[in-house]
């Protein structure tokens, strides 16, 4: 199968996963409406997508180093979709926390092999990465979308509407995988030298990564409500809509910015650029909210993928690790930092609540500032001819 075919496919597949991590936030309104949810009990259910996920998908990446579980990609397809589908079927607040929480361990199990996969399937191509990483990104745009139409109709009863995009995923990376399969009966060329693992330069990478996440997740459980608040009507919608495209945008920018600047540059002036953003989105009146949340996407999206292979170069005899840590561990920390957001909302205001959110990008901004490029693999990923 030819490169760009499989990049396509397992984007695609991507694109269907992480319509589970938009989905959480997009049915923020509909939990407040239905429910009379406080702004704690939503967090609380962006917590339990994240809080699992922290936890478990480094556990995932490790065991992507040793053993070679392609079909673990279709499974947790599977799961995500069925967590979510649930989720809206039982006014328990404990069993929608629990269907939530199963959506969130399917992520987790999905992210560190695909991301392992897509490398292989790639080549190692910085740009083919990107795109893997814009599928996820198509996913949490057309979220929003998708939870309007299926719950719009017929309220959270329709949540099992949702398990489609997860069937459709899980059928289209199985060509890849077996494709895969053929080529690792090859024989594989020479490998060079074993290359070491930068692990301090990957922790100051991870935590700058992680700020990234307090920042983007932390406005996302909320854009919906802000913007609904200051604009009415329809605005939660297309903000949060606008919040995930722009990360289309952004993520294929990313690759193209870094092959002419280099990575580490491209990632610190996108965090310079997200922090004016985020401070626009707080505090600039009226509809110019679209706008910097378009830029705040934007400038958080741009250095996410290249983070990704960043980190992959820093730990190159660690891949699934690095993607366990870099797609898992690091998001799910905004998930942790909601509740604490949700409190203070409760406490005094949405407005005050995301203003500390200005400081996360730059925090990263400072931490990007002691990296430097790695050196570049002289072989497609290790572990690829496992695939």
């Amino acid at each position: 199968m030819r490169r760009t075919t499989s990049t396509f496919l397992l984007a695609a597949g991507h694109a269907c996963v992480d319509v589970y991590q938009g989905s959480v936030a997009a049915l923020v309104p509909f939990f407040v409406a239905e429910r009379a949810y406080t702004y704690a009990a939503v967090s609380g259910l962006v917590l339990a997508a994240s809080l699992l996920s922290s936890v478990v998908q480094p556990l995932f990446g490790a065991l992507a180093d040793r053993y070679s579980m392609p079909w673990l990609i279709p499974a947790s397809t599977v799961l995500s979709g069925v967590g979510i589908a649930v989720s809206g079927l039982t006014g328990s607040y404990a069993l929608t926390l629990a269907g939530i929480a199963v959506s969130g361990i399917g992520v987790a199990a999905y992210h560190p092999e695909s991301a392992r996969i897509a490398r292989a399937a790639s080549e190692g191509s910085h740009r083919a990465m990107a795109y893997f990483s814009t599928g996820g990104n198509v996913g949490f745009a057309l979220a929003p979308f998708l939870v309007a139409v299926a719950i719009g109709t017929g309220g959270l009863r329709w949540t099992p509407v949702l398990v489609l995009p997860a069937l459709v995923g899980a059928v289209l990376v199985l060509p890849v995988l077996r494709a895969l399969h053929r080529k690792s009966d090859a024989p594989t060329p020479p490998r060079g030298p074993a290359r070491q693992n930068a692990t301090s330069s990957f922790v100051t990478l991870a935590v700058a990564m992680a700020f990234r996440s307090i920042a983007f997740v932390g406005l996302s459980a909320f854009l919906s409500l802000f913007a609904t608040q200051r604009l009415g009507g329809t605005a939660g919608t297309i903000a949060l809509f606008v919040l995930y495209s722009g990360g289309i945008v952004g993520s294929a920018l990313g690759g193209s910015l870094a092959a002419r600047w280099g990575r580490i540059v491209v990632c610190r002036w996108s965090y310079a650029l997200s922090a004016v953003a985020i401070a626009g989105v707080v505090w600039v009146p009226g509809p110019f909210l679209y706008l910097f949340v378009a830029l705040t996407s934007v400038g958080l999206y741009v250095p996410f993928s290249l983070q990704v292979t960043l980190g992959q170069d820093y730990l190159p005899t660690r891949v699934g690790t690095a993607s366990g840590v870099t797609l898992g561990l690091t998001v799910s920390v905004g998930g942790l930092a909601s509740p604490v957001i949700g409190s203070v909302a409760d406490a005094t205001s949405l407005h005050t609540a995301l203003a500390p959110l200005v400081a996360m990008p730059m925090l990263s901004w400072l931490l990007l500032r002691r990296l430097r490029e790695p050196e570049q693999p002289s072989a497609v990923v290790a572990g690829a001819s496992r695939a």
